[in-house]
């Protein structure tokens, strides 16, 4: 596979200028013109589980919205639970900020009490005040070429949606050199999407979105990478902050 022109993204950057970070900007009400949505949104979740047309029931539960509130400017991404008190996201996702802000499929806000970032991979951890709603379950092992995903995350920063597509291949990491091997997959993503959950055809979390290509082909630390590196206590150190 030739290496991918490639861009990580952590969401929408607002634009508005901030004095300092004790005043919030308003969340921008239009799409930005140069991005252009894969797919039209799907239904606002709901308690009937409406969002999960593949049978991924649990999906709508685990996932969590992270607004990144930077001395001078505002994004979003998404991340999913691990337990109670934990969830995955990417370290672009949550680096710099002065706070983060969380919330789950229900609108419920949970608070943030650290957040630690990875040096290897595009990965981070975050850890709730309060429980979330739902954890996945780990994938064994990486997915094979033709597998289906499904993406569940908050593209663009808006509401809870899911893209489905397939696994194309394995490419080196254009963006983190040691790191070796990540996934790359057709389902559809966008800026917001990063640290989305991907998951196989059984719920299981098989990798988490870090980036897409112009071509429209998004990119995924592999759930081995991710478990490799959940079971190595050195691996994580205290996220960057804004100042």
């Amino acid at each position: 596979m030739t290496r991918p022109r490639l861009r990580a993204f952590s969401g929408l950057a607002l634009l508005a200028s901030l004095t300092g970070c004790a005043v919030l900007p308003a969340m921008p009400a239009p799409v930005p013109s140069s991005v252009i949505p894969s797919r039209a949104p799907a239904p606002a979740p709901t308690s009937s589980g409406n969002l999960s047309p593949d049978g991924f029931d649990s999906a709508q539960r685990m996932a969590v919205r992270i607004r990144n509130i930077g001395c001078g400017s505002v994004s979003t991404g998404s991340g999913f639970a691990i337990d109670a008190n934990t969830l995955v996201t990417n370290r672009h996702v949550v680096a710099d900020s002065s706070a983060l802000q969380l919330s789950t499929y229900d609108g419920r806000d949970v608070g943030a009490t650290a957040a630690s970032t990875a040096g290897l991979a595009d990965l981070a951890i975050v850890r709730t005040a309060e429980p979330l709603p739902a954890a996945p379950e780990l994938a064994d092992a990486d997915p094979a070429p033709g597998d289906a995903v499904t993406v569940v995350g908050y593209p663009l920063g808006q509401r809870l949606t899911i893209t489905t597509g397939a696994v194309l291949g394995a490419t080196t990491d254009p963006l983190n050199v040691n790191l070796g091997e990540v996934l790359v997959t057709d389902a559809p993503v966008e800026p917001g999407s990063s640290g989305s959950a991907v998951l196989d055809t059984d719920g299981r979390v098989v990798g988490v979105v870090y980036a897409k290509d112009a071509e429209g082909h998004s990119f995924v630390v592999p759930v081995s990478t991710l478990r490799a590196m959940l079971d190595d206590e050195s691996a994580f150190t205290d996220a960057p902050t804004c100042t």
